[in-house]
């Protein structure tokens, strides 16, 4: 099973966006038997809570399911058992390294590197600015491509 972990700061916005729509493709792509999404913040604020009413209701309008989803804080452990660590913004990937030491082999791509133009740009919190709908997009495309390059480094 090849395991994808999406990293922001609270884990109920973008990652979780990120996680229920990567799920989708890889639903829709017949893959579930072989890829699993995860998602996780660098911050303890929203530990338990549900996505964010804003992430809830682009999800809802595209028919994306994301029922059972809990904010939680990434772990140490996580970077050492998901094959693809992804943060959301550089700040986050700077957090996800500095936990990783020494202890994790591969690099920590930003999410907007699978963004077409989009390479070391951050996505946009839409916590703050509360433009979800820019924030979809950008994670529609970047999940298609992300799952694209998977499937050809993975071979599926």
């Amino acid at each position: 099973m090849i395991r994808v972990l999406f990293v922001c700061l609270g884990n109920i916005c973008r990652s979780p966006m990120a996680e229920a729509v990567f799920r989708h493709k890889v639903k829709e792509a017949g893959l579930e038997n072989r890829i699993a999404a995860d998602s996780a913040g660098t911050g303890d604020w929203h530990i338990g809570s549900a996505p964010h009413e804003g992430t809830r209701a682009l999800l809802d309008r595209y028919r994306i399911g994301y029922e059972r989803m809990k904010a939680r804080q990434v772990l140490a452990a996580d970077l050492k058992e998901y094959d693809y660590v992804i943060a959301m913004d550089s700040k986050n990937k700077k957090d996800l390294e500095a936990l990783a030491g020494t202890g994790r082999a591969c690099s920590i791509p930003l999410f907007m590197d699978y963004v077409p133009g989009g390479e070391g740009t951050d996505v946009p919190d839409p916590y703050f600015t509360g433009n979800f709908d820019e924030v979809y997009e950008r994670i529609d495309t970047g999940c298609s491509r992300l799952l694209a390059s998977i499937r050809e480094k993975e071979g599926l």
